[in-house]
């Protein structure tokens, strides 16, 4: 298999504003022409652009967005796009004002919309459109607009990360035009468990349903919606609840004011993730960056850092309660040279190796089955405020009552070299929960490398079904 996104561009970063649009796929996102991060190098963002008709095949375009104006001179950083009514796409993004990094928020529209690929962007007039003149509000910590969607008033609207009075808030602004902007007294939402929440997402999702919502359009009854926020500069996290129409806020169904407990979008190194409608499909599609594990002195010499996890479609389980997220079906469409092995048996210690398998890349799926799950060792909540730091502790090599049992990637013969990842089965007092790792420490025999043990808690219902499956993108 072979996903091509483009060219890997020095420091590309965010994905922001993506959208499908008259049969093309965009994705534009952060990128330093100038080269990956270097003290010595100007810190010069502009917005990469690159479309595909199939969200495998990708062609690089100049830069959409640079820093050209006063409102925008020091950098463009994250935004969102919105296709208003009359088929108008429009981009409202983040600019920098000066190198005390003072932000604002400016739109660009499409010089011509007839251009299929859209590469020439307009700004407006009237930029910045928003501006951090609120009362509390730390100029320098105010970012990052989400997609807008239609309020209760018949207006737009859009939120925008920012810290306000120590604290991190999503901001609420409405318009009538997307073009002039007025701030709604109180928040979209806010949090006193952290103090900045920047590359926001907010979107509705229907339980159990595979497809997507289009915010633009009337949302059905019984959909939720979904808060994302990335912070720590490694963590998306999500609340799920409902848009109140009557107070225009967002409710979470479950107000658990410890950002530690909040659930994740994914638990690896996947962060700034953003998602979009997909009209073709009918469905929401969502990726983020990952960043380099490579040393920052590295970045510099080879002239890039950082890739674009595969696209992904996302929705709500039939509970309601956890985001699920599967591969874009597209990807499937690289598959050749099939191996297959079935009803295989694996005691503790056992290992089956894979042969065959003689390209760089592969897509691999496994089914465990477990026989009994009467030997679950007992669940302690604590390890919920730190999970990395249980995946340490309870590596591959550590047996314990169900588990470890997972997958070995890129092993070296000697098993000195090699990436696990793994679960372990639990037993709480009201269900079982499953810790899934992603284990990078003997990744590699190379010194200064970012070698972490990622990891994150699942329930399961093993009284209804005893098979885990993983698919795994190598």
């Amino acid at each position: 298999m072979y996903w091509q996104c483009a060219e890997i561009y020095d420091n590309k970063k965010d994905p922001c504003g993506s959208m499908y649009y008259n049969g093309v796929y965009h994705e534009f996102y952060q990128y330093n022409p100038n080269g990956s991060y270097n003290p010595n190098i100007s810190y010069n963002i502009v917005w990469g652009h690159s479309v595909s008709m199939d969200l495998i095949n990708w062609i690089n375009l100049e830069p959409a967005i640079e820093p050209d104006t006063p409102s925008d001179i020091s950098g463009c950083w994250t935004g969102s796009a919105t296709i208003l009514s009359g088929d108008q796409p429009i981009i409202i993004y983040t600019g920098l004002l000066d190198i005390q990094k003072h932000q604002v928020q400016n739109i660009a529209l499409p010089k011509n919309r007839s251009d299929p690929y859209l590469r020439e962007w307009t700004k407006a007039h009237n930029n910045p459109v928003i501006q951090p003149v609120v009362p509390g509000l730390n100029s320098s910590q105010f970012r990052d607009p989400t997609t807008g969607w239609i309020g209760p008033d018949g207006l737009w609207r859009i939120a925008v990360g920012a810290e306000l009075n120590g604290y991190s808030a999503a901001l609420l602004y409405k318009s009538e035009d997307f073009l002039n902007w007025t701030r709604v007294e109180h928040p979209l939402y806010s949090s006193n468990s952290s103090n900045m929440w920047e590359c926001l997402d907010f979107f509705a999702v229907l339980p159990g349903s595979g497809g997507g919502l289009d915010l633009s359009s009337a949302i059905p009854n019984g959909a939720k919606h979904v808060l994302k926020v990335s912070m720590n500069c490694t963590d998306d996290m999500y609340m799920i609840g409902v848009y109140d129409l009557k107070r225009d806020a967002f409710v979470p169904d479950t107000v658990l004011d410890d950002s530690r407990l909040w659930p994740r979008i994914d638990y690896g190194n996947f962060y700034a993730s953003k998602s979009f409608f997909d009209s073709k499909h009918g469905r929401r599609i969502i990726w983020a960056w990952s960043s380099e594990t490579d040393s920052s002195s590295d970045d510099v010499a080879k002239g890039w850092a950082g890739i674009h996890s595969i696209p992904r479609t996302i929705w709500l389980d039939s509970h309601g309660k956890q985001l699920l997220q599967w591969p874009v079906e597209e990807i499937e469409s690289l598959r050749t040279n099939e191996i297959n092995h079935q009803a295989l048996e694996l005691k503790k210690g056992d290992l089956f190796e894979i042969k065959g398998i003689e390209t760089l890349q592969a897509d691999v799926e496994i089914d465990f089955e477990l026989t009994s799950i009467n030997d679950a060792d007992p669940f302690d909540p604590s390890w919920l405020f730190d999970t990395e730091k249980h995946c340490r502790e309870a590596g591959a090599s550590v047996h314990g009552g169900i588990g470890p049992f997972g997958f070995v990637i890129l092993a070296s013969d000697n098993m000195e070299e090699h990436t696990d990842v793994h679960f372990r089965v639990y037993k709480s007092q009201q269900n079982y929960m499953v810790l899934m790792c992603s284990d990078l420490r003997r990744s590699s025999l190379r010194p200064g490398l970012y070698t972490p043990a990622y990891g994150g808690f699942f329930e399961f219902d093993f009284e209804k079904e005893r098979k885990i499956s993983l698919r795994t993108l190598i």
